[in-house]
């Protein structure tokens, strides 16, 4: 009789147990779900693809500014060519890179030849500077000789005397030695403004606008209506001249097509 009884105490504490761990088990696959829930409204207010991507994309947009040309000009970046013509070439390099190298004594003088001498297009220079430790003075002494309007041949002249990255070829003294040979340069006036590194910010500016596009090797391009900045299309690498002609011709074209 007294087996009897613990038998059926134990079962009615076995069956105590059970319910709790059932009732315990809900409890936490409840809050479970709450969890998994939130975590996916979040991950919907903040992704792109959400029903906020308009928002996304204009904030994007704003980050990455206005490539008008007429803009890019008043900022002070180089450019060459028709400040009317209707497409922008704009040209994120580096002074160390030998690629941007190759794409300036191989592809440039194609595309000066059928398109910025003939005004259709205009080229901009952006600096992105990350190949070495030496590209950032390289770009910093060529944005105060563009002060005095002689960017194109600083360009070209470290483009025909580049060696190894960081191989000392555009060591401060280097550098204040090549701009000492492009006639017409006012040195005092460059030695200045290159010993106060007075474009640091604006060459970090075009540092930031390359991240933006997704912008690490060099050179990258964005070619884009002049007018207004829109509809831009990227290059990246150093691709030869036929790749530009069949973007620039198409834009041209939709160009005609829509006055």
């Amino acid at each position: 009789m007294q087996q009897q009884q613990q038998r059926k105490q134990q079962e009615k504490l076995k069956r105590s147990n059970i319910a709790k761990i059932i009732s315990s088990s809900f409890v936490a696959i409840f809050y479970l779900a709450i969890i998994i829930i939130f975590s996916y409204s979040s991950s919907l207010t903040s992704s792109p693809h959400a029903t906020n991507n308009y928002a996304y994309a204009i904030t994007q947009q704003n980050q990455k500014g206005d490539l008008s040309l007429s803009t890019l000009i008043h900022q002070g970046s180089p450019y060459f060519g028709d400040p009317s013509a209707p497409i922008t070439i704009i040209d994120f390099s580096d002074f160390q890179c030998y690629l941007c190298a190759r794409y300036v004594k191989a592809t440039e003088p194609l595309i000066n030849q059928s398109y910025i001498q003939t005004g259709k297009a205009a080229l901009i220079f952006k600096h992105l500077p990350n190949r070495g430790f030496d590209s950032m003075d390289a770009a910093l002494a060529a944005q105060c000789i563009n002060d005095q309007g002689k960017f194109w041949q600083f360009h070209n002249m470290l483009y025909d005397n580049q060696k190894p990255i960081d191989s000392g070829w555009v060591s401060k003294d280097n550098l204040k030695m090549f701009a000492s040979q492009i006639v017409g340069l006012n040195m005092q006036q460059f030695e200045v403004c290159f010993d106060s590194k007075k474009y640091k910010d604006f060459i970090e500016s075009d540092l930031t606008l390359g991240s933006s596009f997704g912008f690490q090797d060099t050179p990258s391009f964005i070619i884009v209506n002049s007018k207004d900045g829109s509809n831009p299309e990227i290059l990246k690498g150093a691709h030869p001249f036929p790749s530009f002609k069949a973007i620039i011709d198409k834009k041209l074209e939709e160009m005609r097509n829509s006055s």
